[in-house]
């Protein structure tokens, strides 16, 4: 495009490129243009039956012959020969990729300013001064820049949608209400979006309340959080000053105790030295007598052997004290009373430790039950609430293992009777579920249509269910999410698909389903089943309970709605859920 521009007044300027005429050719309205660029336009507007003037929009059919307007190609030629120069247009910036182009730019396309309702189409700076100096285009509809001019086009009429038809809500042209919506509710479609707008009004007041609830929960959250990380922290620096005190406690005792042990055993030492000595003294004097009188048996004189013999048997006669020797001294006894000692100290620790672990837990699980509702309500993948709870310092509770530990998750379970399938009657309280005859249920969107099922009220709970099956008549147990209750009568209702676990309980047979797909269990069912589920570690398990408790299965998963207890009866069977403190 040539950067030279006349105004719009001047008559040797074309109205689309705004350049100075080449090829001038005039169309029958009498307006003017180069041969190019109206060519061009028409070009655009494809295999129509009409084509219009861009200026002002008169229509010709069949498409004119264009002709070379030579009068008017000299006079053009003249005003270039003369020096005529025309005023230099503000430089208009070219559309970049995601802006919307101009539809009238022939050459490389400049960024649209406007989108025009009527003609439907977009136009840069220059190509929209027409509609603001044209009468007849000073009516168009000028909005800011759309990408969606096409779609309001009838698809079947090709013409412009105006109003909305209430009847089939959806947007029409004045064409379709003589047609497929003729007797319909028609209103203009600025009428429909003020109705519109008060809708947008009303659920926009819902959505900051909710939004202010949601805060406001959040924030409880967090600062119940903020308060068990001081509290923890406090607790871990008291902790560690009570432990450094017990173990300088226990370093003094230590100490006292070893130079116990060593003032005993030097006295001990000491005494039996000085014996020791006495008794070396003692054999050195016995050795003497004794070669004392081996030479006096030798002595031949008779009156001298008498004379020391009086006083050698008078020296032998005397008593030495008596000594008693413990030939295995040892520290057994404070060895042992140590160990008592240590085993005590061990005892005392654990059942301390037990209630220190039982007061700890239950202010995590205040937390926990507080984070999982805020993020069940905001449909937070598990894994997201696992790791916004453990990155506080707060550990999961573990899975129970023996039947005493799962009875302390056990609760009065009791099924949902807006869910049972009219061949389900429910009794004992609703704990009882009876595959029998049609009963007369009332109509209830949650309510199974297709399979004789219904569904319980769950969280990390624990419940057994006593099973009562006839002949070959199954019952199911399984876990499932509300929408499962579509309604449909079709196998998206079965507890076998992607939005339910379920355990198959025949006599003699046991099978676990999930996404239609099935695990055989050597295990053979008994007619009590126990069930426990934790839905924020994702975790399910299925147990045979008779005098011990068996696993039969387990699911490692990530629950991404809230789960219900579901149940299948078969024909005459029953089941109950069963409740024990």
């Amino acid at each position: 495009m040539a950067k030279a521009v006349v105004e719009d007044r001047d008559p040797f300027c074309c109205s689309v490129c705004l350049d100075p005429l080449r090829d001038p050719v005039t169309i029958p309205c009498g307006h003017s243009y180069c041969m190019n660029c109206i060519s061009g336009c028409w070009d655009q507007e494809g295999q129509k039956s009409e084509y219009s003037c861009p200026q002002c929009r008169e229509t010709f059919s069949p498409r004119p012959v264009l002709k070379k307007s030579t009068v008017l190609a000299e006079l053009v030629d003249k005003m270039k020969n003369s020096g005529f120069q025309t005023a230099s247009p503000p430089l208009a910036p070219y559309a970049e990729p995601g802006d919307v182009e101009c539809d009238f730019c022939s050459e490389r396309k400049l960024k649209a300013v406007k989108s025009c309702l009527v003609c439907l189409v977009s136009l840069c700076q220059t190509h929209i001064e027409p509609h603001y100096n044209i009468p007849a285009m000073k009516k168009h509809k000028l909005v800011q820049v759309s990408t969606h001019l096409q779609q309001r086009i009838c698809s079947q009429h090709d013409k412009l949608m105006e109003v909305f038809c209430r009847t089939d809500q959806k947007c029409i042209c004045m064409l379709c209400i003589m047609d497929k919506h003729k007797g319909h509710d028609i209103v203009s479609a600025a009428a429909e979006r003020k109705e519109r707008e008060k809708e947008l009004g009303k659920t926009k007041t819902e959505f900051l309340k909710r939004i202010k609830k949601r805060e406001k929960e959040l924030q409880e959250l967090r600062e119940a959080v903020a308060s068990y990380q001081r509290s923890a922290q406090e607790a871990e620096e008291q902790s560690e000053k009570i432990f450094t005190e017990l173990l300088e406690t226990i370093e003094k005792r230590r100490s006292e105790v070893k130079e116990l042990i060593r003032a005993q055993q030097k006295a001990a030492v000491r005494d039996a030295e000085h014996v020791l000595e006495k008794l070396e003294q003692e054999f050195t004097e016995l050795r003497r007598g004794d070669a004392e009188l081996e030479k006096l048996l030798l002595e031949e004189d008779h009156v001298h052997f008498l004379q020391r013999f009086q006083t050698l048997q008078s020296s032998v006669s005397k008593t030495s004290p008596s000594i008693s020797v413990r030939p295995h001294m040892s520290f057994e006894n404070l060895s042992e009373s140590l160990s008592a000692l240590k085993s005590e100290v061990e005892e005392l620790c654990k059942q301390d430790m037990m209630k220190i672990y039982r007061e700890g837990k239950c202010c995590a699980e205040e937390i926990l039950t507080v984070a999982s509702f805020v993020f069940l309500q905001f449909n937070t993948p598990v894994h997201l609430f696992i790791s916004l709870v453990t990155s506080v310092g707060i550990d999961l509770p573990q899975e129970p293992k023996t039947r005493e530990e799962f009875l302390k998750y056990s609760c009065k379970l009791t099924l949902d009777p807006n869910t049972a399938h009219r061949l389900i009657s429910l009794s004992e309280g609703n704990r009882r579920a009876t595959c029998g005859k049609e009963l007369p249920y009332p109509y209830h969107p949650d309510r199974f249509i297709s399979y004789s099922q219904v569904l319980g009220f769950c969280r990390r709970v624990y419940w057994e269910a006593e099973l009562d099956r006839k002949n070959d008549s199954a019952v199911e147990i399984a876990i499932a999410y509300k929408s499962i209750t579509s309604g449909d009568d079709s196998a998206e209702c079965d507890f076998r698909d992607d939005k339910s676990w379920c355990l198959e309980c025949k006599i003699g047979e046991c099978i676990f389903w999930h996404e239609m797909k099935k695990t055989e269990i050597s295990i053979i069912p008994t007619s009590r089943i126990g069930v426990y589920v934790d839905h924020r570690a994702g975790t399910l398990s299925f147990y045979n309970i008779s005098d011990t408790m068996t696993l039969l299965h387990n699911v490692n998963t990530t629950f991404t709605e809230p789960i219900y207890p579901g149940f299948y009866v078969g024909p005459a069977a029953s089941v109950k859920l069963c409740f024990e403190e």
